[in-house]
């Protein structure tokens, strides 16, 4: 099926079709999830939600995300500094789109 979605979860939105599997903010659930704050489903766009409209998705796991590295230097001060930061995230399989 080539319809797709877009919902917004975590203060970001997703494009999402049936099967595909998606990285989004750590959420505490297990099994399955909806959401129902989606802003369009194919040609259907809603203002700013559609009325029904869910996307069902399984939590496949929780993990955190791989490591991304702040630097900050001046120059010519002799000042720098490294730091790390690894995000707790959530791996989803997208299973079914009801508009």
């Amino acid at each position: 099926m080539s319809e797709f979605a877009i919902f917004q979860t975590g203060g970001k939105q997703y494009r999402v079709k049936e099967g595909d599997i998606i990285k989004v903010e750590k959420l505490d659930a297990t099994g399955s999830v909806d959401f129902d704050q989606v802003l369009m489903v194919g040609d259907k766009v809603g203002t700013p939600f559609i009325e029904g409209a869910k996307v069902v998705a399984e939590v496949i796991e929780q993990k955190r995300d791989d490591k991304v590295l702040v630097f900050k230097k001046k120059r010519r001060q002799n000042y720098r500094r490294t730091a790390g930061h690894r995000q707790f995230i959530t791996v989803l399989k997208i299973k079914s789109i009801k508009a």
